[in-house]
């Protein structure tokens, strides 16, 4: 492996002036530098497939250890890492390229879905330490979030030149719920976390629907 970390949060979208998500990696970045770790932290367009295709350029280019992608959820009441990316784009508004697919596969004749290859468990036992709200989320939706996830997992699994690398996705709520600054104390915590995790923490995380 060449890095240690890579990082990625979306542009604004819907209008909105900023996106949590990217705020929240460009003050995580530096402060995972500054324990030592090599990090590069990028900022992908609301478009399906092209971010997914951008995040892959920068796995092949940085070959990193880890692998945590980013983006919002507004209305959810804490930060979510996702358990599982669907092989479906089903927009419910455009994205930023215009484009609306509908019950589109990601990768065609690829797999139904991939599970996240992050210890997403302990990751969220570490939010509970930090006194941060957070939980497990089952589903990562099927906009450009869900496709940015499907396509790293697809990715992870398939090149042989990324092996041992490991990724998965997080979502994080809107600024009245967690603040960029919590947000990237947070994924500092959930990085160091997922880091030195082999095997996920045997903890409940299910969902009652």
């Amino acid at each position: 492996m060449t890095i240690d970390v890579l990082l990625s949060g979306f542009s604004p979208f819907a209008a909105a002036a900023e996106n949590e998500s990217r705020e929240a990696v460009t003050l995580a970045a530096p402060r995972l530098r500054e324990r030592g770790l090599t990090v590069v932290d990028l900022e992908l367009p609301v478009e399906f497939g092209r971010a997914g295709e951008l995040l892959a350029d920068a796995l092949r280019a940085h070959r990193p250890r880890l692998v945590v992608a980013t983006g919002l959820a507004a209305g959810r009441t804490g930060i979510t890492p996702e358990r599982v990316a669907v092989n479906v784009r089903d927009a419910r508004i455009p994205d930023n390229a215009g484009a609306s697919p509908v019950d589109v596969p990601v990768v065609p004749g690829g797999p139904v879905g991939y599970f996240s290859s992050l210890p997403i468990k302990a990751m969220v036992a570490a939010l509970d330490e930090e006194g941060v709200p957070g939980s497990v989320s089952q589903t990562a939706g099927t906009y450009v979030c869900n496709d940015v996830f499907f396509q790293l997992q697809h990715l992870l699994a398939t090149d042989p030149s990324l092996e041992g690398a490991r990724g998965g996705f997080v979502h994080v709520p809107s600024r009245d719920v967690v603040g960029p600054a919590a947000v990237a104390r947070a994924l500092v915590r959930m990085i160091k976390v997922a880091l030195g995790t082999e095997v996920d923490a045997p903890l409940a995380g299910g969902a009652e629907h």
